[in-house]
């Protein structure tokens, strides 16, 4: 094999709680995360030259060790003792600094493309190990799917039943928030309103998508929204417009909502463009991990199924 070509998924969290904080500044976290239609194109090249050389069709993006991307390369090489050089391509359609893992997403998927483009033939979980030391959210993005992510993010448990299916529009106003800094401000021992992520499983096992959006709940929207008041505005649209719930994903500033119908779902986002203004708004769908099976493309070419 000399080129791979694979699919970095965004993911939402439909629920994320904040427990408590580590004396390492870490906080200790309960999320429910999933998987969407949105995606990074990456392909990976073997090349003769002993380096990794990164592209990508975003001019602005770091092509050297401040990539995730290249970083995980450099992993792989050192770890396993690879000689041969890489090239890696990034087709970036996730917004960056989202709330969506974008960037982690990229990282997992050179791991998992490193893997078997020289047929190192490591299992899952080490890669998920491997993943860990480059960020609490990277195993999560090897793994996929419906998760229940817990300890700092690193302790995943798969969800079966999966989430039920829907459409998802996604929203990202045209501004960055750094993860970091959320964290930092987030005063989590005086949160009000945690989410209830037993009712999310349950709703979740019912396949019950308007009890589902009933449910959604982030902490993180304590910090995020007093510094973006326009994201409240934009999950009042969602809701305004048909979807059976809205929330921020992550630390921000993407807000999600999950709709039962397409045709809702794609006038929503019309509606979203127009009234404030925004580029980055899609109309995807929940993923779920194939069991053996090829993905099946849809009629837009870009999001899968």
């Amino acid at each position: 094999m000399e080129e791979i070509r694979l699919k970095a998924r965004a993911k939402i969290n439909l629920t994320l709680d904040v427990t408590g904080k580590r004396d390492n500044g870490y906080h200790e976290l309960q999320m429910i995360m999933q998987t969407v239609g949105l995606y990074d194109e990456i392909v990976l090249r073997k090349i003769p030259e002993n380096e990794i050389r990164l592209e990508s069709n975003v001019s602005w993006l770091p092509a050297d060790n401040r990539n995730l991307a290249w970083r995980a390369a450099e992993l792989m090489r050192s770890t396993y003792d690879i000689k041969e050089g890489v090239l890696i391509q990034i087709d970036k359609r996730i917004p960056v600094a989202a709330g969506l893992a974008g960037g982690s997403a990229d990282c997992a998927a050179v791991l998992v493309g490193m893997n078997k483009l020289f047929s190192l033939k490591l299992p899952a979980k080490k890669l998920e190990e491997l993943a860990l030391t480059m960020g609490t959210d990277i195993p999560y993005c090897v793994r996929r799917g419906t998760v229940l992510a817990e300890g700092v993010g690193e302790v995943l448990t798969n969800i079966e039943p999966p989430c039920p299916f829907c459409y998802v529009v996604l929203a990202k106003l045209p501004v960055s928030v750094s993860t970091a800094k959320v964290y930092q401000s987030l005063k989590w021992d005086q949160v009000e309103h945690h989410p209830d992520t037993k009712g999310m499983l349950a709703a979740m096992a019912e396949g019950d998508v308007p009890a589902m959006g009933r449910l959604l709940g982030n902490v993180l929207e304590t910090v995020t929204i007093p510094m973006y008041p326009k994201i409240a505005d934009i999950k009042e649209s969602m809701l305004e417009n048909g979807a059976e719930g809205a929330l921020m994903s992550g630390s921000g500033p993407t807000v999600f909502g999950l709709f039962t119908k397409q045709e809702r779902a794609k006038e929503a986002a019309k509606i979203l463009r127009k009234q404030f203004a925004m580029r980055d708004v899609f109309v995807t769908q929940i993923y779920h991990v194939p069991h053996g099976k090829k993905e099946r493309r849809t009629t837009d070419g870009r999001h899968k199924i």
